[in-house]
């Protein structure tokens, strides 16, 4: 990409050129930026960054970003930003696990204890919860309904877009979904969120603010990790919302009292129980 846009410098229009002088100028900036912030930036507009990315061959900026991140020579792209093709163990393991720790930290430090306060409050009260997620998302699904059932919750975990639409439909008024996205901008969980608030049911959103998802939902929890799911696999924003399910699990348990502690009990002696002597 770099070499490409090098090439077409001397052929594009001087406002083409200036956000191409631009990029090259700071490439790795560039990757993390979406169309907005580079407008603004580069001193451009919208207009212009899809005018460059058409004169490069490309369908639109978010290829544009994902090809330029493959030609910086730091960083490998779809993996981690910044571990190098050439790493060593002791290099992933330091820079994986120091940008998880930050991100954790950020979570913590722009969490709003409103937001987390209402969610537990409406989950407590559930007659029925729901929750749903696809792809990486839909692991911390299964992880946070796990944690819920053994409070003797009714609850359920859907991965599939399409069953979690058509139980979207089959709620009624008393039940809550907790629609994860990463991104909140995922077609069918947009539609199960719809389908979820006509039928009547709370919708609880952990998702980044200010997304789609965050404005259909009745409560949303922002977890604005810095990472781009369009150019690297998302790692550290699946382990923001696991701290998220898990702030969760423990509210609603606290909140629903005593009565739990005996089914947190019976259920902790039966896995006991199922564990080899010794």
């Amino acid at each position: 990409m770099i070499t490409s846009l090098q090439s077409v410098l001397p052929h594009l229009r001087p406002s083409e050129r200036r956000l191409a002088d631009y990029v090259l100028a700071a490439p790795r900036e560039v990757v993390h930026l979406n169309m907005t912030e580079l407008a603004e930036r580069a001193e451009s507009s919208q207009p212009t960054i899809a005018r460059l990315c058409k004169a490069l061959g490309l369908s639109g900026f978010k290829e544009f970003k994902i090809r330029l991140a493959q030609s910086l020579p730091a960083g490998v792209a779809y993996v981690h930003e910044d571990v190098q093709a050439d790493e060593s163990v002791s290099g992933i393991a330091g820079k994986v696990i120091d940008r998880t720790i930050a991100a954790l930290q950020s979570v913590r430090d722009s969490l709003s204890s409103d937001a987390v306060g209402e969610a537990i409050a409406l989950l407590a009260q559930a007659r029925r919860i729901e929750f749903y997620g696809a792809g990486g998302s839909g692991l911390v699904a299964h992880d946070v309904q796990h944690k819920f059932f053994r409070l003797g919750m009714p609850t359920v975990a859907y991965v599939d877009p399409h069953v979690y639409c058509v139980s979207a439909t089959l709620l009624g008024p008393g039940d809550a979904v907790v629609a994860i996205s990463n991104t909140g901008r995922s077609r069918e969980m947009l539609e199960a969120a719809n389908l979820a608030r006509a039928a009547g049911a709370t919708v609880i959103a952990i998702t980044r603010s200010h997304s789609p998802l965050a404005g259909l939902a009745t409560v949303a929890i922002g977890v604005d990790v810095n990472e781009d799911p369009d150019v690297y696999t998302p790692m550290r924003s699946r382990i923001g919302h696991l701290a998220v399910c898990d702030i969760l699990a423990v509210g609603v348990a606290l909140q629903r009292g005593p009565e739990y502690v005996d089914t947190l009990v019976r259920s902790k002696a039966v896995t006991r129980r199922r564990r080899a002597d010794g």
